[in-house]
């Protein structure tokens, strides 16, 4: 969604940006071209392999951006406050990261259960596999993954640990339940639930998007992609609490309520933007986003 997010930013000459999940640098590249001669990025990402890939997307703009190892929740510890025109969060899991069997995010290819974001955590999905019980395990499934068969799921993965490897819990999972005739495939609900709760996904979520709101100058603004409808529903929760005008009530004048707060930001969209048919015809992985703007006020 690189054109959606340019146009959700409006990058400018002399504007400071932040992009708080890196990548492999493609929305970031973009902001400092569009940002050209002086713009100015802040960057990070939690995934040390990305920060390098992002390095070398971003070498001919060394001089004009600043990139560290991170979550995008640790933004506020070294960015200035007020201080950024706009924040870009890109969430959920990239191509590079599903597409090395190594990291073990991927049922598709073989691979060790991994799963971290960032390897310098030691808590992998082969500990989450391994040592949790079975009714914590459903509990994982279901809240994080949508997994109508999280109870049976988890109680056949108990029954067949150790599993160690990707394949192996992939297996399981089919076993119990077959894929043939599935829209997606059994094992993909709880592949993100593990993810998830492997990385703290949600948790950074609500930790990070009021950090990233202070990096904000009045009129700059938060763009938040995300791929599945839990990241969605913070996003518009988050939102919400700083749109709503707390000195009307019903639309009618409260005068206890006069003294509260008005709303601190605006809604660019009233609802959130999706990829292009082009784009979804060109990368798969696509057709789930869904972009969302807030302005600061």
């Amino acid at each position: 969604m690189l054109n959606e997010v340019l146009s959700a930013l409006q990058p400018r000459p002399g504007g400071c940006y932040a992009d708080g999940t890196l990548g492999g640098g493609g929305h970031a590249a973009a902001i400092l071209q569009a940002s050209s001669p002086n713009g100015w990025l802040y960057g990070c990402d939690r995934d040390g392999t990305a920060l390098e890939a992002a390095r070398v997307e971003l070498k001919a703009f060394a001089a004009r951006c600043e990139l560290r190892q991170g979550t995008f929740a640790e933004l506020a510890d070294w960015v200035p406050r007020g201080s950024c025109d706009g924040v870009l969060l890109d969430l959920g899991v990239s191509s590079p990261q599903l597409d090395d069997p190594q990291r073990g995010f991927s049922f598709q290819q073989d691979g060790p259960l991994d799963m971290r974001m960032d390897s310098r955590q030691s808590l992998t999905a082969a500990d989450l596999v391994n040592g949790t019980e079975a009714g914590e395990l459903a509990r994982l499934f279901w809240e994080l993954g949508g997994e109508r068969h999280a109870r049976q799921l988890a109680l056949a993965i108990v029954r067949a640990r150790p599993l160690r490897t990707t394949r192996q819990l992939a297996d399981v999972i089919e076993k119990r339940i077959p894929p043939a005739g599935r829209r997606i495939h059994p094992a993909t609900r709880v592949f993100q639930a593990l993810r998830m709760a492997v990385n703290d996904e949600l948790g950074q979520l609500r930790r990070g998007l009021p950090a990233v709101w202070t990096l904000l100058k009045p009129g700059g603004r938060l763009a938040v992609i995300t791929f599945q409808s839990l990241e969605d529903r913070a996003v518009k929760e988050f939102g919400r609490e700083l749109v709503r005008d707390y000195t009307v009530a019903g639309g009618v004048d409260v005068p206890e309520l006069r003294q509260m707060r008005p709303p601190l930001a605006r809604w660019v969209m009233r609802k959130a933007l999706t990829p292009s048919a082009a784009e979804q015809a060109a990368n798969r992985r696509s057709r789930s986003a869904q972009l969302r703007v807030l302005e600061k006020l």
